[in-house]
């Protein structure tokens, strides 16, 4: 199974693409999709939209985990990052019926098997899991490989994170 897991972002929007059995991990490849803080909003949107269905269509993944957002004090990054999600929603939707979508707690819990775990712990664990030898950088690479390997860990409960 070839699970990509994205995580949302405006400037930055990680990705990452493993192959499981349900066991083992196999990075395929990670990266992130960049947009300039000086293009207008509209425009970043849409290359958001192009180049996620074109990462769709160069891995043909089997389904798609995505990060759902996390609120924080900062309402202007919060509607930017929603913005960005959304975009990358509705280009993932029109390729595939198999989106998944988890909260930074359950992909933590998943990872290192405590909800509060932080970016470091991730971090190792994704090392881990995938036998890497360093750390995926940037980031928000490291946390699209975290939401893809989330997924496999709660692919046989997956119906219940399924986005309907």
């Amino acid at each position: 199974m070839v699970i990509l897991g994205f995580d949302p972002g405006l400037a930055t929007l990680g990705f990452g693409v493993i192959e499981t059995d349900g066991h083992k991990h196999k990075m395929i490849e990670y990266g992130v999709i960049s947009t300039p803080p000086d293009m207008p909003t509209p425009i970043r949107l849409r290359n958001i939209y192009s180049d996620v269905q074109t990462v769709i269509d160069r891995f043909k993944p089997d389904a798609i985990a995505v990060e759902e957002l996390f609120f924080n004090n900062n309402v202007k990054t919060a509607i930017n990052v929603a913005q960005a999600r959304g975009a990358l929603l509705a280009a993932a939707s029109m390729k595939t019926n198999e989106l998944y979508e988890y909260t930074p707690l359950q992909i933590k819990q998943a990872i290192v098997g405590y909800g509060r775990a932080d970016k470091h712990q991730i971090q190792q664990m994704v090392m881990y899991f995938l036998n890497l030898d360093k750390i995926p950088k940037p980031d928000d690479a490291a946390d699209g490989l975290a939401a893809a390997i989330c997924h496999a860990h709660t692919a046989k409960m997956s119906s219940q994170f399924k986005i309907k």
